[in-house]
């Protein structure tokens, strides 16, 4: 019987956001409590809260739009591969020992997930270098994901990582919450919200077992 991994991050008012971006607020607009008729809440955070999905459109004006993607990347069979915790920069070397050969959805499982708990935003998070990003594409990747907020360098003097990637409108998923996810190929559902024009979105990210 196949098993179902929950990868997304919930939102909520606590919840870590890459330093510049809109803080999450989360209110409650009418309450059944206070004498409305039905509970409904207001929602304010940044197209790249939590778990979010990266258009082109993230580095170029011109670019593809997070409602313009394509589904079929969206959704689809998926590798998971395990870095070793004490790897912060990942490159061409680290991404050929993982063995990632022939998958067309890779998400990297790092060290990360010691930060994800944490209350603060960390500066010491593994991301992929320019020849990471490089060897990816050469590799017919289309989709990417990894387990902190950015996969950027966040001392990255250009955003090459980025741009390599989002410029071939490789799918960047940021936010990854791989903690309970054993290595191995799994079919991936990520759907981001169908934001007109925008350049990125949260996303519901979920990993079923194969057969």
């Amino acid at each position: 019987m196949a098993r179902f991994y929950d990868i997304s991050l919930p939102i909520s008012d606590d919840l870590i956001v890459y330093p510049g971006d809109p803080e999450i607020e989360i209110r409650p607009h009418s309450r059944i409590a206070d004498g409305d008729d039905a509970n409904v809440t207001r929602l304010s955070f940044g197209s790249h809260t939590g778990t979010h999905v990266d258009a082109a459109r993230h580095f170029f004006d011109d670019a593809q739009t997070v409602d313009q993607m394509p589904l079929d990347r969206l959704v689809g069979p998926a590798q998971v591969v395990r870095l070793p915790p004490e790897v912060r920069a990942i490159g061409e070397h680290e991404l050929r020992a993982a063995g990632i050969a022939g998958a067309k959805r890779v998400l990297l499982r790092t060290g990360n997930e010691e930060l994800l708990g944490r209350d603060t935003f960390r500066e010491d998070f593994a991301h992929l270098t320019a020849d990471g990003a490089r060897y990816l594409l050469d590799a017919g990747v289309e989709l990417v994901g990894i387990d902190y907020l950015s996969v950027e360098a966040p001392d990255a003097e250009e955003p090459v990582a980025h741009r390599t990637l989002l410029e071939r409108e490789v799918v960047i998923v940021e936010g990854l919450d791989l903690r309970e996810v054993p290595p191995g190929r799994y079919e991936l559902i990520c759907l981001p919200l169908r934001l007109a024009g925008l350049d990125g979105a949260p996303s519901r990210a979920v990993l079923r077992t194969l057969d």
